[in-house]
């Protein structure tokens, strides 16, 4: 199971439609590994940290996750059109995903930008492979 759904909340759903702010909350108490990991990318980003790749028009992670759980914490999270989404405008950015823990955070508005355009094309998750990471 992804999320850990209170009654209250599910009650919510069963009744109607369920705002961003309960759903993210929702995801931050049950997947804190996520939560925490795509907080301070965004932080990142809005702090100016230089990225991976020498950049500041992005922010990302490159450290794999410490176990198996919090993997597929990040896994769910991102995989998840509504989770991602939900964080995506919690955040105001745009979340690209490689591997099982390169995960970036873009400003909206650069989700057109040369940058970005790069670091999702096929080239781009291409160059970001490893041996070490063939079984992430």
């Amino acid at each position: 199971m992804s999320l850990d759904v209170s009654e209250d909340l599910l009650h919510k759903a069963e009744a109607g439609e369920v705002g961003d702010a309960d759903f993210i909350d929702c995801v931050k108490q049950s997947l804190p590994f996520a939560w925490e990991l795509i907080a301070k990318v965004v932080n990142d980003l809005k702090n100016g940290v230089v990225s991976s790749s020498g950049s500041t028009q992005f922010a990302d992670n490159t450290t794999p996750p410490p176990d198996e759980q919090a993997r597929g914490q990040l896994l769910r999270v991102l995989a998840s059109d509504a989770m991602r989404g939900a964080l995506e405008r919690h955040y105001g950015v745009k979340l690209a995903f490689q591997n099982c823990h390169r995960i970036a955070a873009f400003p909206a508005a650069e989700v057109d930008s040369d940058t970005y355009r790069k670091f999702i094309s096929p080239r781009g998750q291409l160059l970001n492979q490893s041996p070490e990471l063939r079984d992430c």
